[in-house]
């Protein structure tokens, strides 16, 4: 719950006796201070013990590397939590692009590579009915080489929502893809479960990646419907 402070509070920010001052806006609130939970699953073990090791990584370059990629950061803008856009520091550029470069499987880059920028997925098919289940980009990519698709999926969710692209989670990597149907099935049931009649709607996020950069290309969204496999013996 938040609540908006007398203008004595005018200059408070941080938590303290279990709430928490902050600004969203220009305009200063107050709430009850959230403390986050203390499970942790595979996955986000994973991408922290990435992060750390970056972190760690940063600390130890020289004073030219970090100079370098101060420099390569100018040119760079990020996006703030409300979706603004923001410059970054030669550390998050730093973290950003090797978390991907060893999330396809390399070793992180001490000095910036050389950025060449990488095209959006094309629109995808998606076809779930029954065990079936593949993704399937429309449109190959100009030139694939060293280049990921990173496939997000949600949950099944209620035929009433209508967007929750943002609670999709990566359930696959695929390697120099093409415009063939990638059979999905497995990864999604090893990470949400079986699809099923009570939660039919799924929502998906996809993009590129440059493996030896690290750079991502523009986020897609996609959503299909799980339905039943046809009966057998059915008129043809």
């Amino acid at each position: 719950m938040k609540y908006i402070p007398s203008i004595a509070f005018e200059e408070m920010s941080g938590s303290a006796k279990g709430v928490t001052a902050a600004k969203m806006k220009s305009r200063k609130y107050i709430r009850n201070r959230g403390y986050g939970g203390s499970v942790r699953t595979a996955d986000q073990a994973k991408v922290k013990g990435v992060f750390k090791r970056l972190t760690t990584m940063w600390k130890s370059l020289t004073s030219a590397q970090i100079l370098a990629w101060n420099k390569l950061a100018l040119s760079q803008e990020g996006r703030s939590v409300l979706g603004s856009k923001a410059k970054i520091s030669g550390s998050n550029l730093f973290t950003r692009l090797n978390y991907w470069i060893v999330a396809c499987g390399g070793a992180p880059v001490e000095n910036p590579p050389a950025l060449v920028g990488v095209e959006n997925p094309s629109s995808a098919t998606i076809v779930c009915q029954g065990d079936t289940f593949t993704f399937k980009l429309d449109q190959d990519l100009t030139d694939n080489g060293g280049i990921f698709l990173v496939i997000e999926a949600t949950e099944g969710q209620s035929n009433g929502v209508t967007r929750a692209h943002s609670k999709a989670v990566a359930i696959k990597l695929v390697e120099e893809p093409d415009d063939t149907a990638i059979n999905i099935a497995a990864d999604y049931v090893a990470k949400h479960g079986a699809p099923s009649a009570a939660a039919p709607k799924i929502f998906f996020r996809y993009y590129f990646v440059n493996s030896s950069t690290g750079e991502k290309s523009g986020t897609m969204l996609a959503e299909c419907k799980w339905t039943a496999a046809a009966a057998a013996g059915g008129e043809p």
